[in-house]
């Protein structure tokens, strides 16, 4: 009986407070802006969508990708960039070319990079 009490009050939760504390100043960050190293990285996964962190020291760099798309004319909208007591949330969405916008049938890889103060905190992808 003492095992199985001690096993019970002995694990936590990590459970991640979802409770906004505050918005955080970000900048969308260009691709001749991006540390060689993380611009190697998106280089190599752009083609599938993906999402990742890189840290420098300092800056925390939160990337989203959309993989490859059929044509040009798409764009990324930031939604939310805030901070909770133990994470920060991101996300963002995909915005199609208009109809009227004339395409060019060539396969593009959208994908968007962010600049915030450094955060040593895990970054949840809404």
């Amino acid at each position: 009986m003492l095992t199985f009490v001690v096993f019970l009050f002995g694990c936590k939760s990590d459970k991640l407070d979802e409770h906004k504390v505050k918005n955080l100043e970000y900048t969308v960050t260009s691709e001749d802006r991006l540390p060689e190293e993380l611009k190697d990285i998106v280089d190599g996964k752009k083609e599938q969508p993906f999402k990742m962190t890189f840290r420098d020291g300092e800056y925390l760099y939160i990337c989203q990708g959309y993989g490859e798309q059929p044509c040009g004319g798409y764009s990324i909208q930031v939604e939310e960039v805030y901070q909770t007591t133990n994470a920060v949330y991101f996300s963002s969405a995909l915005i199609g070319p208009s109809q009227a916008e004339e395409r060019i049938q060539m396969p593009t890889y959208p994908y968007i990079v962010i600049k915030t103060e450094y955060q040593d905190m895990t970054v949840v992808f809404d």
